[in-house]
């Protein structure tokens, strides 16, 4: 049984030889999405389907661009002839950089680095500063670039909302679109008294009407949607889409906790990706544990992307009164250890796979990485700062998408308070992280997406009135 937090313990210095003597010399925690040899050695593989053709992904985010991969490299094992090329419409498509190298990806179109990093949908100030920063300059390249991609390839699937499926229609070739942000579970689960509320509750679905219009499209052959109550609703205005799965699940496998982190509580911490929001929200989420007590070492595993980079990391660390030490055990992979107090911090570029399954609870402010978690069933609490991405407003759709398995915190000691309550409670955390793994749903999506795609995009390619499923209306 988890021992209760209640008063503070001796400081963490004291037991770190302790945890270093105990350490094991572990593997990998978790297996990432299983490596892809090189196009021209999968294509020898026997009995693999040797289709042709190519394909154009739009993606319009982080997030986005981490789904689109999990489908293509789902994809590309299903039909390893078929030319894949990608064009990111926000931030530089870095996601893209492994596959690219292994030449079975070609990534195409301007870099798009946007200070809002894709959210200018969220604030004012976000759009105004996406704007003088050229925006509209850099989505004419890239709608440019598109009607020149759109003569080599045979169909275009597009990742994310509104945009990318509006780019995908104007292409003029036979499009799919897997629809990532929105859900239904956003307006039907919580009070349900907002203005927005009520006007999804009006159409029925969180998608708008313009929208429907576009996925109705005779050429749109493929609506995929992340769960299955947010298909049926879009069902009811006539647009075909379906709910195959939710690729943002696959390539987790749940691991023991290393021997060198029994001893400890373990809390993981996902600041974001965006810069310069994901420092400031490390800082915060920091801030907010400042004085914590726990009779037991805390071990903080901050997860990081490409962004924050460990310098400025360290630099807020120091100012936070964290000093470098040794790992406890190599084969946790961090990167740097810090500690303070009872609180040791391991930082790790790319371990969020690797990380998340040892985690008791989760401090989060970002987006697509904290609904993994969730679904992974670890409860997380976010604590909204003042953007770009993660703004209150952010924070609470994001909750109430989750059922409640994230929870919104208004300020540090509302953060303290849950945590404590988390942390003392195994049965709360399993009742939340089974909420959360509903709604986030299994494993497996981007095989059967990939499947729905070879079937209903790229093999119905000519454009014949027998592979447009009865869709007699839209553009």
């Amino acid at each position: 049984m988890n021992a209760p937090i209640k008063k503070a313990a001796p400081r963490f210095e004291l037991g770190i030889k302790d945890l270093q003597s105990s350490a094991l010399p572990l593997g990998h925690a978790a297996i990432r999405g299983a490596a892809l040899p090189s196009a021209d050695r999968i294509s020898e593989g026997a009995g693999i389907p040797a289709a042709s053709g190519s394909l154009l992904v739009l993606s319009n985010g982080h997030g986005e661009d981490m789904i689109a991969l999990r489908i293509l490299e789902a994809l590309h094992r299903l039909c390893p002839g078929l030319r894949l090329r990608v064009l990111p419409m926000v931030g530089t498509g870095a996601t893209f950089t492994a596959a690219e190298q292994a030449g079975w990806i070609e990534r195409v179109g301007p870099p798009a680095a946007l200070p809002s990093g894709g959210f200018s949908n969220q604030s004012l100030r976000g759009l105004l500063a996406d704007l003088s920063s050229g925006l509209a300059l850099l989505s004419w390249r890239q709608w440019r670039c598109l009607r020149r991609e759109r003569k080599r390839v045979d169909a275009v699937l597009a990742v994310g909302d509104l945009l990318p499926l509006l780019m995908a229609w104007g292409a003029g070739r036979p499009f799919g679109f897997v629809g990532t942000p929105k859900s239904d579970y956003t307006w039907r689960s919580g009070p349900g008294r907002s203005p927005s509320d009520r006007y999804h509750r009006l159409k029925g679905s969180e998608w708008d009407p313009w929208e429907w219009l576009l996925m109705r499209s005779r050429r749109c052959r493929l609506v995929a949607m992340r769960d299955r109550i947010t298909a049926r609703g879009l069902q009811r205005h006539r647009v075909r889409a379906e709910a195959p799965g939710n690729p943002m699940m696959d390539g987790f496998r749940a691991m023991p906790v290393p021997a060198a982190l029994e001893r400890c509580r373990r809390i993981l911490l996902l600041c974001g990706s965006r810069m310069p929001e994901a420092l400031r929200n490390a800082e915060r989420l920091l801030q907010a544990l400042e004085g914590w007590p726990s009779p037991v070492p805390i071990a903080l595993l901050m997860a990081t992307g490409s962004q924050p980079e460990q310098q400025p990391l360290a630099a807020l660390l120091s100012r936070l009164g964290y000093r470098p030490c040794p790992p406890p055990a190599d084969a946790l992979g961090a990167s740097a250890c810090w500690v303070n107090g009872v609180q040791l911090l391991l930082l790790g570029r790319g371990r969020f796979q690797d990380w998340a399954s040892w985690a008791e609870v989760g401090l989060a402010t970002a987006g697509t990485a904290t609904e993994q978690l969730v679904g992974l069933g670890v409860p997380a609490l976010s604590l909204p700062g003042p953007g770009p991405q993660f703004t209150r407003a952010f924070a609470t759709r994001q909750s109430r998408l989750l059922g409640g398995a994230v929870r919104s915190c208004r300020n540090a000691a509302d953060l303290r308070q849950h945590l404590t309550a988390l942390l003392e409670s195994a049965r709360l955390r399993e009742e939340l992280g089974h909420t959360g793994r509903l709604r986030m749903g299994p494993p497996g999506g981007s095989a059967a997406l990939a499947q729905r795609i070879q079937q209903q995009l790229i093999t119905d390619t000519e454009g014949s009135p027998s592979v447009r499923h009865g869709r007699d209306s839209g553009p």
